[in-house]
């Protein structure tokens, strides 16, 4: 499966999005929306689950799952900016949600948690962060602090074994420029079904011509 690899570093990463957070709700929130909604949908969280958030950023999603889990459930959110985990934490007092929202500011590459701890696990536009031998080991993360009847939903850029010259020209600017074009296209169903999750539901939406995958897998232990 040829995917672009990423080459910044974590150190570059963290720097960069800690300088977009001010930014973040005014340029990539709205554009986010629609997929957050779609995959939240999907993923179907419940009154009283525990769920964690990877890569929540400005927190929309955080939000929406505070609100759908309640007061009964928790939710969990890791980010590896830490302007990013004030300005959603803020958002979390405003709305009334920390007594059961904590944020961690973390790498998923090691997820600060104990086994089987979460019934649910989001991501939207951060698998896709991660460099190709490293996205095995973040999953292999997800399905240790999953329940093992756990459910993983992943909202990522799509990579097709014949892309169009939009997507191979965007995948040019990510090479080129990977501090302001970081997202890049993965074969996402394949690598989850590869790391041992089984799909559930697998659904292609399109955002300015690009292709989105939004999977929904469940926990498969060894």
């Amino acid at each position: 499966m040829d995917v672009s690899r990423v080459t910044r570093s974590k150190k570059a990463a963290k720097s960069s999005y800690d300088r977009l957070s001010k930014w973040y709700d005014l340029f990539a929130s709205p554009f986010e929306g629609e997929f957050i909604d779609t995959g939240l949908q999907k993923l179907q969280a419940a009154p009283g689950e525990i769920i964690l958030e990877i890569g929540f950023g400005t927190g929309q999603g955080i939000l929406k799952l505070a609100q759908a889990v309640g007061n009964s459930g928790k939710v969990y959110g890791i980010d590896i900016s830490e302007k990013m985990c004030e300005i959603t934490r803020l958002k979390v007092e405003k709305a009334g949600f920390s007594k059961w929202v904590q944020l961690v500011n973390g790498d998923a590459f090691n997820l600060p948690f104990p086994d089987s701890s979460f019934n649910a696990i989001f991501m939207i536009f951060t698998l896709e962060l991660f460099d190709t031998p490293e996205i095995p080991l973040v999953l292999k993360e997800c399905q240790r602090v999953l329940k093992k009847d756990g459910r993983l939903c992943v909202v990522a850029m799509k990579q097709k074994h014949d892309p169009t010259p939009m997507l191979k020209l965007y995948e040019w600017a990510h090479r080129k420029f990977p501090n302001y074009v970081d997202c890049r296209p993965i074969f996402v169903r394949e690598m989850l079904e590869k790391a041992g999750f089984r799909i559930l539901d697998a659904t292609e939406i399109s955002s300015w011509g690009f292709p989105v995958e939004v999977v929904v897998c469940g926990n498969v232990k060894n």
